[in-house]
């Protein structure tokens, strides 16, 4: 009998534990979704900044939503003025509450900065208040906790790596292999002569060979099926971006979008282990070059010679520059040949450029600082960056109560930065914002720190300098050949998909010079 009672009093514990514990969580999710948004809605409009109205859980997410299917139906012209496409949301609501607005990830709020001041003092974030966004589920599968979602000594150590892989020596060193795609490219290029081709699926091939052999040591060929599973994970990212689930709702009920991108975060994870396993053998055969001197060599020293970091590391660390690498250098040549396409006197004075500095022959690494003098090329393609950046949005989070200008943020809030909204606003670059003019970035920039397409402050991209040199070589070595101009059947359809992709493709007609 005192057994029973003592089972039934442990049990009655257990039970007052669990029921202590439920209730909570509860009460502390009714105080996130409906307490907080109440207490920063009033903060916030006390000091002049408002937005959509709050929905429970949602937040502002079904608006959002909303708007840009509406925005996603309609055609449009050949304008540049794609912030009301792109983003339909955030131009909505920057019209209706003002530069800076209020908006709610479920009951997350999110801050929408516009105003330039507040966005240079939070990129440069000499106080340390600002730490990345802990990114969405779907992101997290895709780019793990590497050099774009890390935070303190992690990011330090691991920008150390990523920067001595891309400094500046080794980069004249790529300029082979980038020289050898391109021309791959170019071959292939025989039969469109004439005719109509797709520069955006070619750019998208192109810098996946490129980031394939100078941070990986493969091919695209053998890289194929990765770049394959990149690209759906991004299409699984990018119509979930809006979408917010409990956490434990994912585990219980998992959906298709759950199981699926599960399956190829595993597969991109085996493709990386591959890779590593081949460098491994040629180590242990005692092979000249080791490890390799590439971004994956860098690593994979780090991890044999002094466990600085670990395999996870590693493997994040590839499927961000999976991701990076080849994305916003083909949304780059993308955007900037479409430019060129429309605007042929453009062309012609980078291809006098191309030719006054290289002239007609083959490129080699002995060029790699003579590609500095291509000056016209560098405005153009800044004003395209400008136009149509490659990356759509910085996201920051607020690691403690802090003054930013004017304004008082609480600890938790998310920080938006839209480049396009900014890129495009007539207050920083003139009533003709909308316009391709590349004389606007001769001599000293004229935006300022409202141009980062690269980022800003300490986060400022470490494969810029890549970027850029696969750019210009790519874009120099086309130019020696060809003009081209844009196809009839060419439909300008700008789409957010985690960056700037045009929606239907880039299709040109080539002509051989």
């Amino acid at each position: 009998m005192a057994n029973l009672q003592g089972i039934n009093l442990i049990l009655a514990l257990v039970s007052l534990i669990l029921l202590t514990y439920l209730l909570f969580n509860i009460l502390r999710f009714l105080k996130r979704a409906c307490w907080d948004p109440i207490r920063i809605t009033k903060l916030m409009d006390s000091q002049g900044i408002r937005g959509p109205p709050y929905k429970f859980f949602h937040g502002s997410t079904s608006e959002a939503k909303k708007l840009i299917k509406k925005s996603m139906n309609k055609s449009m012209d050949l304008s540049h003025n794609i912030l009301p496409r792109v983003q339909p949301h955030l131009h909505s609501w920057i019209k209706l509450y003002g530069r800076n607005v209020l908006t709610w990830y479920g009951p997350t709020p999110q801050l929408v900065v516009g105003d330039i001041e507040l966005v240079k003092e939070i990129l440069r974030d000499r106080e340390g208040e600002f730490t990345k966004n802990e990114p969405p589920e779907f992101m997290k599968k895709m780019l793990g906790n590497g050099l774009v979602t890390s935070n303190g000594q992690k990011w330090v150590k691991q920008r150390k790596l990523a920067s001595h892989a891309f400094r500046s020596e080794y980069l004249k060193e790529m300029v082979p292999a980038i020289v050898d795609a391109v021309e791959a490219m170019l071959q292939k290029w025989v039969e469109y002569e004439g005719k109509e081709i797709d520069f955006f699926k070619e750019f998208c091939i192109l810098t996946s060979e490129i980031i394939s052999r100078t941070a990986f040591g493969s091919s695209y060929v053998e890289g194929k099926d990765v770049f394959i599973k990149v690209d759906e994970l991004i299409e699984i990212a990018a119509r979930n971006f809006q979408v917010v689930r409990l956490p434990f709702f994912r585990k219980l009920a998992p959906n298709e979008d759950d199981m699926e991108s599960d399956k190829i975060e595993q597969f991109i994870r085996e493709s990386i282990q591959n890779l590593m396993l081949r460098r491994e053998m040629r180590k242990f055969n005692g092979e000249d070059d080791g490890y390799g001197d590439d971004l994956l060599g860098s690593l994979m020293r780090a991890y044999r010679e002094n466990e600085s970091i670990s395999l996870d590391d590693i493997i994040d660390e590839c499927k961000t520059f999976y991701f990076v690498g080849q994305e916003t250098t083909s949304m780059m040549l993308s955007w900037t040949s479409f430019l060129l396409a429309l605007n042929p006197d453009w062309q012609e004075k980078i291809r006098l450029e191309v030719l006054q500095v290289f002239g007609d022959r083959s490129l080699t690494s002995e060029d790699f600082s003579a590609i500095n003098k291509l000056r016209q090329m560098t405005m153009v393609i800044n004003e395209s960056m400008r136009l149509y950046p490659p990356v759509l949005g910085i996201f920051r989070t607020v690691a403690q109560d802090c003054k930013v200008g004017n304004v008082l943020l609480p600890k938790g809030m998310q920080i938006q930065i839209s480049t396009l909204v900014l890129h495009h606003d007539r207050n920083i670059w003139g009533e003709d914002a909308q316009l391709f003019l590349p004389e606007r970035f001769a001599g000293n920039i004229s935006g300022g720190d409202a141009f980062f397409p690269f980022g800003i402050g300490p986060r400022l991209c470490v494969g810029q300098g890549l970027a850029m040199l696969e750019a210009k070589l790519a874009l120099a070595m086309i130019l020696q050949r060809y003009s081209f101009t844009l196809s009839p059947t060419y439909v300008h359809s700008p789409v957010s998909r985690l960056t700037c992709k045009p929606q239907h493709g880039l299709q040109v007609v080539l002509q051989r010079l």
